[in-house]
């Protein structure tokens, strides 16, 4: 398949060579390199561009002992720095730090598989001096642009049980066998070489446990006692899978309503394929009982992908079972949506919710109409 265009492509071309590092953040596989690469396909061609990769021990090496002449030698004749895998290198952070403070000719664009220690790694040396970007799987909108609104409409059960990483859509022929590699191991590597996780099988029956429960709310203590390990593991790992753009959460909205769940949160996963994987399930979704739980997930997930930053999302229940999937808050408006696979199905809307979030906006997102939702 030819080249599928990210749409924050855009505004990373805008960002270059205005005194400041760029970072780009995201799942392995998820296509960071080949779209820096596009971006940066003129001036590799004139060989502007030093490219190093972290992953490589003799480019850890490199990096071992380094100070502002040495790294000017290491990037003479060159105008871009583009350092893939940067989680791998100790001092990220002060390194890109002394290229944007003392070597302004030099941009550096830095991505890394997860936001491990390179978001801890340069959060405070590089204050001021980054733009930070995010690289998700393929979003609709992408692949809409690419293929069209109606041909994407037509792979919507494809989207639902492999998902949309890189590797999938363009070879889907061999798209289970791509999402068990990398569901087994490739995706985690990070957090098993960076947090040396020592009982992965516990790691896993977490994911597994997580892959379970999409779409309802999470208990850590009760993940704690099905897997066999404390309260505060289950935490952390779940943290780590955030951070590695493997999961997200949402929080339950709560403005103080007496029976409002104040302190709820509910797993998803960025990539339904990679949640099938987990599960080992890649059957159709006709004789699938989760195809309801995936539908919210993927539609869920495509939001996220669209969000501004200034937009927090959020789930609603309350203690009596009155629920609505998905609520996007910015200031005081609130925007509520219910998830149906069923075009057919009603739904009503709380007449609790709607009392006290008075400047609301309600919507049921179906199969019918979710390209306009997914688009905008």
């Amino acid at each position: 398949m030819n080249y599928i265009e990210r749409t924050i492509e855009k505004d990373i071309k805008s960002s270059m060579f205005k005194g400041k590092a760029i970072i780009v953040f995201g799942a392995r596989q998820a296509g960071k390199t080949t779209m820096i690469e596009n971006i940066l396909k003129n001036e590799l061609k004139e060989n502007k561009v030093l490219y190093l990769n972290g992953d490589d021990t003799d480019v850890r090496q490199l990096f071992r002992e380094y100070n502002a002449v040495k790294l000017k030698r290491l990037t003479s004749g060159k105008e871009i720095l583009f350092i893939d895998e940067a989680q791998r290198i100790p001092d990220i952070g002060l390194i890109i730090k002394i290229f944007t403070d003392r070597i302004k000719d030099v941009q550096v664009i830095a991505s890394g598989s997860s936001a491990l220690e390179l978001s801890s790694g340069i959060q405070e040396p590089l204050t001021g001096r980054k733009y930070e970007f995010y690289l998700y799987p393929f979003s609709f909108i992408e692949l809409a642009n690419k293929k069209g609104i109606l041909e994407e409409k037509r792979n919507l059960e494809t989207r639902l049980i492999y998902g949309s990483y890189p590797e999938i859509v363009n070879d889907f022929d061999n798209g289970e066998k791509h999402l068990k590699l990398i569901a087994g191991s490739y995706l985690y590597k990070d957090l098993f070489i960076l947090e040396e996780i020592k009982k992965p099988v516990h790691f896993e029956n977490l994911l597994k446990a997580l892959a379970l429960q999409i779409g309802s709310e999470v208990n850590y203590s009760e993940l704690a006692r099905m897997i066999g390990i404390n309260k505060n593991t289950v935490e952390r790992y779940i943290d780590l899978l955030e951070k590695a753009f493997i999961i997200f959460s949402l929080k339950a909205l709560s403005r103080n309503v007496r029976t409002e769940i104040k302190k709820g949160q509910k797993i998803y996963f960025y990539d339904c394929g990679i949640r099938n994987a987990i599960i080992g399930n890649f059957s159709s979704l006709d004789s699938r009982n989760d195809k309801g739980i995936l539908w919210e997930n993927y539609i869920i997930s495509e939001r996220i992908k669209l969000k501004k930053e200034n937009i927090n999302s959020y789930f609603w229940r309350t203690v009596q079972q009155q629920e609505i999937d998905y609520i996007e808050a910015e200031n005081d408006l609130f925007n509520a949506y219910e998830i149906k696979w069923n075009p057919n199905k009603k739904y009503k809307l709380s007449k609790t919710f709607s009392e006290k979030y008075i400047k609301n906006n309600f919507k049921i997102i179906n199969k019918n109409n979710y390209d306009n939702f997914l688009s905008s």
